[in-house]
């Protein structure tokens, strides 16, 4: 198949959109598809190149005054390429690959990254619409989009080529025990909560220190409330680190405090790492967790219950333990092969619904899915 890639950049600022998308990409060339990967560029172009994958410059942009730039450019893009399937990671590229071509020969597929935005329900626009885990399904099924017209492929990172090859950085060290969260510096991400946690935290564990790995536009009041809570010499802002694996690798506890999270990509690191795992039982985390056995699930929002968890697993050696061991089990599901064999297997299931070119015979042919589904929850939903 020929298929194109539709973000609004391919920077490498840890945005996991941009690395879902990235994975996808390099994984569908490596079983021979055609690929393109269309955005404003960022920093990932020599990694698509050495995979195969070419990378076109399309800006794009929700500001209504670059409309017709946008349109131009991804119709010369569809008329260079001749794409089967355009697959849009973001709402600007959706809407312009709906709108924008007047007469296409290609199927539309779109991904519901975060469904906590209103402008997921945009996403509607696609031919075939695919979610991250089943409660976005779930909650995109209440938004009104066709039962039929939902999958589900949980996201992954178990083999992922951007990091293939590349060993794990030795620094920093980290002052023991020690909690680590990656994560960015968002209210969303729950970062207020774990701030006031890992206070209570302290009170039991006064040795404890805190790694906050990520960047956002709430780091400096997150700062502040670090000295509000006389923690600010314990609770370390990293920043943004571009391959994290070395705190992961030294975290005593991993923690994922986030308010909403549709299918946090670092639960996968953290898992094949081997952490022991406490986060937030909101969105596609539990599914990202089989349901608590691979990590302690806490109610969002609590820092009680969040400090209690925490103390559990650094003051509790068996139980640290076998969390630990628990983590990397049963990761094949979570592999960037199985990721792709998915999406592949949508797109040619929406090739053949949609019949839009010679191409629709493709559907003959099998491709396993193993991470495809449309969970029974979503029928519910609809019923209720």
């Amino acid at each position: 198949m020929k298929i194109i890639h539709l973000a609004n950049h391919a920077q490498r600022i840890g945005n996991g959109i941009v690395n879902v998308m990235i994975d996808l990409a390099c994984m569908q060339a490596r079983v021979g598809h055609d690929v393109t990967v269309a955005t404003a560029g960022g920093g990932f172009e020599d990694l698509l190149a050495r995979h195969g994958v070419r990378h076109v410059l399309l800006a794009q942009s929700p500001r209504p005054s670059r409309v017709p730039a946008m349109v131009a450019g991804f119709n010369r893009l569809v008329a260079q390429y001749d794409p089967d399937v355009v697959h849009a990671h973001m709402m600007t590229g959706a809407l312009i690959a709906r709108f924008g071509a007047l007469r296409r020969r290609f199927v539309l597929v779109t991904t519901v990254h975060n469904e906590f935005q209103k402008s997921a329900t945009l996403m509607r626009v696609g031919d075939h619409v695919v979610t991250v885990s089943a409660a976005v399904a779930v909650a995109m099924a209440r938004r009104g989009i066709p039962q039929e017209r939902l999958s589900v492929v949980r996201n992954g990172t178990v083999g992922t080529p951007r990091l293939a090859d590349q060993p794990v950085p030795a620094l920093p060290r980290l002052a023991h025990p020690c909690v680590v969260t990656l994560a960015g510096m968002y209210e969303r991400k729950g970062i207020r909560d774990l701030l006031h946690a890992f206070a209570l935290l302290r009170e039991r564990v006064p040795d404890a220190a805190l790694y906050l790995v990520g960047e956002g536009p709430d780091r400096a009041a997150m700062e502040a409330l670090a000295q509000q809570l006389r923690i600010a010499q314990h609770a370390h802002f990293e920043g943004f680190v571009a391959d994290p694996r070395a705190y992961l690798a030294q975290a005593d506890v991993f923690v994922l405090a986030s308010h909403n999270e549709p299918a946090g990509l670092v639960l996968c690191e953290a898992r094949e790492t081997g952490c022991a795992i406490v986060a937030t039982r909101v969105g596609g985390i539990p599914e990202m967790l089989d349901d608590g056995e691979a990590g302690l699930l806490v109610p969002p929002r609590n820092p009680h219950a969040l400090a209690e968890a925490l103390g559990l697993l650094l003051t509790d050696c068996v139980a640290h333990a076998a969390l630990a061991a628990r983590a990397p089990q049963n990761l094949e599901k979570f592999s960037v092969e199985g990721v792709s064999d998915g999406y592949l297997s949508v797109y040619e299931r929406t090739l053949a619904s949609c019949r839009p070119r010679r191409f629709a015979a493709i559907a003959t042919r099998s491709v396993a899915a193993p991470n495809i589904a449309v969970p029974d929850t979503v029928t519910r939903s609809r019923a209720s």
